[in-house]
């Protein structure tokens, strides 16, 4: 009988290759110490940092210290699941969390499951938690403007499609009234919206929720919840995973927009990680890489080149102060960090200024760029009548006598701020915000009562809106103002305050 040298060999081929995968065993560590959102595993001598582990019960965790005779590692789940003399695997493999259309629209966690009550997210993709950001040759300077629909911000501290530009204030002063307000302006203007809620009662996300869903702004939003109740680690992780789904969507050349609500808290959860882990403290008791914790996440928003499809993640971090201590520690760190900052005042907020945003200390360093040539062009003297303002008001405290055009100023200083004044959830378009401004700085509402400068507004919108819709439609297609469409405008508001206007 022949012997088929071939046959056998595959023979032989295919029987090793089936012992090989019997044999194989993982490389595994056993829990020694469990509780806080952490675990101390003994063994895993080759894993890596950053490596995500495999718990019982399907918990996720991932490695954070790599000590001498054992590993610190972060859960990811229920750590009262996890008990001492558990076995842990490693898998080789970095944090991911699912991406795609899947996910707008949804209320998720950091890890891509569903809290909504809603079908489970079925996503066929995922990507990396932690990425490096891209670098300076794959971006493009920031020139679009993302408009907010607030007209103090895009007047005075405009915000560009790919900025970072930072919300602070104290506790209840509105920093996410005007995120939520950018959130549900950018209603029809294809931008992919993301809400990550960090340490929030979920009762307040409900709500947020629910306003969003009203304004018909949860179509294009998803909100990432890692709430107050969370463990630390999930917490710490949300502004990340919020971020890497919008990265997908801006690698398609979209435009995305990123609020992390807000970052003291993840920088609060981080250092309970730390100090958990014996990492050595530093000032405030927070770990020395904090600073890098939120660089290296807000180092992603970026406008990218039109050779990569010219998308763009624009950033909207919020930092909670302690009474209006804006150089301590964490907010130093993000405005050092950040393209800008709208500042929001307590005592504006209280007063009824609403945005109560302090124009002084607010800024944006990207500025006439990431605005219309419109808006450009009327709000420069908006920023000094309102600064010119804010001088002399100390000097009226006094009660000195005032010359008449040191009381024109004044007077037409309350009057910006009155027309500055915006109720919540609703933001005005572009083209509105640039007539209201004009009619302001021009000296069209110098003569009406402070307390009547909200009516004038309205009214004027409206008798412009029924009789010269051209001028508002292209101040809106143009995005400029001509000499000939300002000749229309003036002549507009000059008929409006003689026809209608009832002083």
């Amino acid at each position: 009988m022949a012997i088929n040298v071939a046959e056998i060999t595959s023979i032989l081929k295919h029987e090793i290759s089936e012992f090989k995968q019997q044999v194989e065993v993982s490389d595994v560590g056993t829990v020694i110490e469990v509780g806080d959102g952490i675990a101390r595993i003994y063994g895993l001598r080759n894993a890596m940092a950053g490596e995500l582990l495999e718990f019982p019960n399907g918990i996720m965790g991932q490695v954070f210290n790599l000590e001498e005779d054992s590993i610190g590692s972060v859960i990811f789940g229920n750590p009262l699941e996890i008990k001492e003399g558990d076995t842990v695997k490693s898998t080789g493999r970095l944090l991911e969390v699912p991406v795609g259309e899947a996910v707008i629209g949804r209320v998720v966690s950091p890890l891509g499951i569903a809290l909504d009550g809603g079908p489970p997210i079925v996503s066929t993709q995922t990507r990396r938690l932690d990425i490096i950001a891209p670098g300076i040759a794959d971006r493009k300077p920031v020139s679009e403007p993302l408009q907010t629909g607030i007209k103090a911000v895009d007047s005075m501290i405009p915000i560009g499609r790919g900025q970072r530009e930072l919300i602070i204030g104290d506790r209840k002063t509105g920093k996410t009234a005007i995120a939520l307000d950018t959130i549900i302006n950018q209603k029809g203007k294809g931008v992919k919206c993301f809400y990550v809620a960090i340490g929030s009662k979920e009762s307040t996300v409900a709500g947020i929720v629910e306003v969003l869903r009203s304004a018909g702004a949860m179509e294009y939003t998803t909100v990432v919840l890692a709430g107050a109740a969370d463990p630390a680690p999930m917490q710490y992780i949300a502004p990340y995973a919020g971020c890497t789904m919008a990265e997908y969507f801006m690698w398609k050349g979209e435009a995305t927009l990123c609020v992390y609500d807000d970052l003291s808290k993840q920088a609060a959860a981080y250092r309970q990680l730390s100090l958990l882990l014996r990492r050595p403290p530093g000032r405030e008791a927070y770990p020395g890489d904090v600073f890098y914790l939120h660089s290296r996440l807000l180092e992603r928003a970026v406008k990218l080149s039109d050779e990569h499809g010219g998308g763009s993640l624009t950033a909207l971090p919020i930092i909670e102060t302690q009474e209006g201590e804006v150089s301590a520690y964490i907010p130093t760190n993000v405005i050092s960090i950040t393209d800008g900052q709208i500042y929001l005042e307590p005592d504006l907020f209280f007063a009824g200024v609403r945005p109560a945003i302090n124009v002084g200390i607010s800024v944006s360093r990207v500025g006439g760029n990431a605005q219309t040539k419109a808006m450009k062009k009327i709000a420069g003297s908006l920023k000094l009548d309102l600064a010119a303002y804010r001088e002399l008001e100390a000097f009226a405290q006094l009660g000195t006598e005032l010359d008449k055009a040191t009381q024109a100023q004044l007077d037409r200083g309350a009057r910006l701020v009155e027309l500055l004044k915006q109720p919540q959830y609703r933001p005005m378009q572009m083209e509105q915000e640039v007539i209201v401004i004009y009619a302001g700085t021009q000296g069209y509402l110098d003569d009406v009562p402070v307390a009547r400068v909200q009516e004038f507004q309205t009214a004027m919108l409206q008798y412009i809106d029924a009789s010269a819709p051209n001028i508002r439609d292209q101040i809106a297609t143009k995005k400029e103002i001509s000499s000939e469409l300002e000749t229309q405008l003036k002549e507009a508001l000059k008929a409006f305050k003689a026809s209608v206007w009832k002083k």
